[in-house]
């Protein structure tokens, strides 16, 4: 087989991020908050650490909240997240508001097309495939945030964002794309390695950075 027919029988990679792309807001803050809201505990306990959180915020942005994720997660085993990640899923699938309709029809036309789908996102790998399969995609590839069993319940082991989803996709054996849709500057990695970088629902200066960081402009698309 020459290169291109190679080409040709080689379907095209096509990329899209999850939050703020496919589903407004944040899917797995929106899981965290639930927990909190249905255990007055885990608030309680929040509040407690509310100093250590003071502590941690000039260091870092990201080390409360991931204090506030494993005080959301206390408690939880592996079977028992997958049995709460996968009923949130199905609570927020039922909200059709909760979407992006343009974003999730952009999808399937790429899968009737033949294109390989994948789906490279932050948020956590269970409730992002729940989520998806009760939306009734099939056929997709998830590339996610993961967590691991702790002493005290789940907690984080890798976080996808960033330059980490370039990583993901190389360790998974993806080296190139053709197409690839995100919404903000953690998607910057991403978006530069693609032959066509589609920006969704950014702004004027949203997309001003994202090209200059990238050195060439960038498609855009409004999914309201």
């Amino acid at each position: 087989m020459t290169e291109g027919e190679r080409a040709v029988a080689s379907p095209r990679v096509v990329l899209f991020d999850f939050d703020g792309v496919l589903i407004r807001g944040d899917a797995f803050r929106q899981f965290v908050r639930e927990r909190y809201r249905r255990s007055p505990w885990r608030c309680a306990l929040a509040l407690l650490c509310l100093p250590l959180l003071l502590v941690q915020r000039p260091f870092s942005r990201r080390l409360p909240l991931y204090t506030l994720v494993r005080i959301a997660l206390l408690g939880l085993g592996e079977q028992r997240y997958r049995a709460a990640a996968d009923a949130f899923a199905a609570t927020l699938a039922r909200r059709p508001r909760q979407f992006c309709r343009a974003g999730l029809q952009a999808l399937r036309r790429h899968q009737l097309a033949g294109d390989r789908v994948l789906v490279v996102t932050g948020c956590e790998h269970t409730l992002a495939s729940g989520i998806l399969q009760q939306l009734g995609l099939t056929g997709l590839e998830v590339l996610a945030s993961q967590l691991r069993p702790g002493w005290l319940g789940m907690r984080l082991l890798r976080h996808n964002v960033g330059r980490r989803k370039v990583q993901s996709l190389t360790e998974y054996g993806v080296g190139g794309w053709h197409v690839a849709y995100g919404d903000s500057m953690y998607d910057v990695a991403m978006l530069a390695l693609a032959a066509e970088a589609v920006l969704v629902n950014g702004t004027p200066a949203l997309c001003k950075k994202v090209e200059k960081a990238l050195g060439r402009a960038v498609t855009r698309v409004e999914w309201l």
